[in-house]
């Protein structure tokens, strides 16, 4: 399904000199948090003013949302500061009651697009609605699932769309709340290259420390924007506290940021970009040789349990393989992370040709 620069209408319209910023706190408790909140972040480069009325959370008992009773307050940020409004949409009836409020942006959660169902009960109550839809990533690492939840509302007619990508849930996060898994999202916008991305630093992260060094990543990535959540009083939030900042951080963040060229015309840099490009092809081709002669070894190891009935997964080796890989590669200054990922997929491939001996 084409995705075409009608798509993106709602962010060029803006007419914005600097990367969209969508802030606010994660939930709204109050009318008076929130209006401070928003009266504060009117002196920043915040052009959205986000806040969660409906709160999916993981396990019952905790604070899920205001409610529609949360949506006036919204009403009043804007008639009060002029900032459009947006907030998280999980079923038709939430879709009724923000469209009541004339809510200008709503965006679909990352528990509720991991649901098809879901995503299609509100694709379709909005049908006919020209308002902007902003889809986050599946809580699963699941591409396929996340372009679908785009297609959906296309599909119905939808025209002003965009992504957020708020990172993956991983058994094994490091120090993310999250994992971002770039590749994921560069794939998404290959595939879509003219929808919209934006960056959820506070999901990813988990913590307010490293909200500038993920977002600066993402701006490197020609991301398009961020939605960043913001309160008066973090420390006291009712929802998420470790990952929200005040005002005044984001301020700080925004302004310490750097936009990136998308290219430069000088001769000397398209030349020296020119010949690293002919140098990282000629590495990628000589990676696939070793690739294609590992996987041979592999082949024979393969042969040779079959003929002698061996089991074909040696759990044993495999660890003491990947922690000398990591610790190498650690070595040569590359991250743990990256290491483990490549020679887990190596390592499948592997045991996929035994299997098949």
């Amino acid at each position: 399904m084409e995705i075409t620069k009608q798509n993106r209408k709602w962010l060029d319209n803006m007419g914005l000199d600097h990367p969209i910023v969508i802030a606010g706190p994660c939930s709204a408790e109050t009318e008076e948090q929130v209006l401070k909140t928003a009266h504060l972040l009117k002196e920043t480069d915040t052009n959205v003013f986000r806040a969660g009325i409906w709160k999916p959370r993981t396990r019952p008992g905790g604070f899920e949302g205001v409610g529609a009773v949360g949506l006036p307050w919204l009403q009043r940020v804007r008639e009060e500061t002029g900032m459009k409004i947006t907030t998280e949409v999980g079923n038709a009836n939430h879709v009724e009651l923000a469209l009541k409020a004339d809510v200008d942006i709503l965006w679909i959660g990352a528990r509720t697009t991991v649901n098809p169902f879901a995503v299609q009960e509100i694709a379709d109550a909005l049908k006919g609605v020209d308002k902007p839809v902003l889809v986050k990533n599946p809580v699963n690492p699941d591409l396929p699932l996340w372009l679908g939840g785009v297609e959906r509302f296309k599909a119905n007619g939808i025209d002003q769309l965009g992504v957020i990508h708020r990172g993956f849930s991983a058994y094994n996060t490091g120090h993310y709340r999250n994992k971002p898994k770039w590749h994921i999202a560069i794939e998404l916008k290959k595939e879509f290259p003219d929808l919209p991305l934006i960056l959820d630093p506070s999901h990813i992260c988990g913590r307010r420390d490293t909200i500038l060094d993920v977002s600066q990543t993402a701006l490197d990535l020609n991301f398009d924007g961020f939605m960043i959540e913001t309160h008066i009083d973090p420390d006291n939030a009712w929802s998420d506290a470790a990952q929200q900042i005040t005002p005044a951080q984001l301020d700080q963040i925004t302004q310490d940021l750097k936009i990136r060229q998308k290219s430069s015309d000088k001769e000397s840099f398209q030349s020296k970009l020119n010949l690293y490009r002919k140098e990282l092809d000629l590495i990628d081709n000589n990676i696939i040789d070793i690739l294609s002669d590992r996987m041979g070894v592999a082949e024979n190891i393969g042969k040779l349990k079959h003929k002698e009935n061996v089991a074909i997964l040696q759990s044993g080796r495999w660890s003491d393989i990947l922690k000398a890989m990591i610790e190498t590669g650690q070595s040569k200054g590359l991250s743990k992370e990256f290491v483990e990922e490549v020679f887990k997929a190596i390592h499948v491939e592997s045991i996929n040709i035994q299997h098949k001996v």
